[in-house]
This record gives structure tokens, sequence and C-alpha cells, in this order.
């Protein structure tokens, strides 16, 4: 049995994703103490990227890389861009996945996957955690 307790004691909140319909657009708002931001082109998960230190989070910010970019969908729906998702890092990602299984959280798909910083990653229904779309990320 998973102890409910230990599953959120080992979250830390990684970084919030925001899609946008402009990087280029929207990096001025973000600069800080005159910070260089760089966009990153991830052609194989079908963004770009530009990611922003805070002191206690990061702000990721996601364009489409082409037409068939799986963010489209959202953009097409919220034609300002805005918050996507939170990403929430584990120690152990396979016991948090057997945690919320065991809650009655589903997940978006049967098994962890490796995402975008290269560890492995799951999301969680957002119909299951008040309307957000949530990914736990291994640390």
């Amino acid at each position: 049995m998973i102890r409910r307790k230990v599953l959120w004691e080992d979250m830390r909140m990684k970084y919030i994703l925001i899609l946008t319909l402009s990087l280029r657009k929207d990096m001025p708002f973000l600069r800080r103490n005159k910070s260089k931001l760089k966009i990153q082109a991830q052609p194989s998960h079908g963004v770009y990227t530009v990611f922003v230190e805070l002191p206690n989070t990061k702000l990721e910010l996601l364009h489409p890389y082409g037409d068939k970019s799986p963010i489209q969908a959202f953009l097409d729906k919220n034609k300002m861009g805005g918050m996507h998702h939170i990403c929430v890092e584990v120690s152990n990602i396979d016991k948090a996945v057997a945690y919320v299984k065991t809650a009655g959280i589903r997940t978006l798909t049967k098994n962890t996957k490796i995402g975008a910083h290269g560890k492995p990653v799951i999301f969680l229904h957002p119909k299951d955690c008040g309307g957000v779309l949530v990914e736990l990320e291994q640390e």
C-alpha cells in the first residue's frame, strides 16, 4: 500500500508551461536583468521552447513548430495562448504513477514516456486535477 502522504511530500514545482502565439513578442515581457532568452527548436516534439528561470520555479514558453504541432489544437481553441500545464517533479515516477492510479486519478497515457527534457514523464487527466493538466516528471 502506498501512503498518500508520501507522494505529496515528494513533489516539487518544476515549471509552468505557457503556450504563446509569438515567442518574440512575449519574450521582452519576460526579460529580467538583461538575461538572454534563447529560442530552442525541438522538431521531434513539434515545438519551439524558451525557458525562463525564476527564483522559485521556471516558466517554459512553447510555440508550434510546423502545422502538425501537438499544441496547435490548444492554440486554435485559445486564440491568445495561455497556461497549458504545470510540471511537478517527483523522485520516483513509478511510485507516483502507482499512487495516482490507486487514488482514481487517470493518466493520459498508460505508461510513462520520455519527455522534452529527456526524463520519464506522464500527464494526469485535468478532470481529475481540478481542471488543470498536470505533468509528473522524474527527478
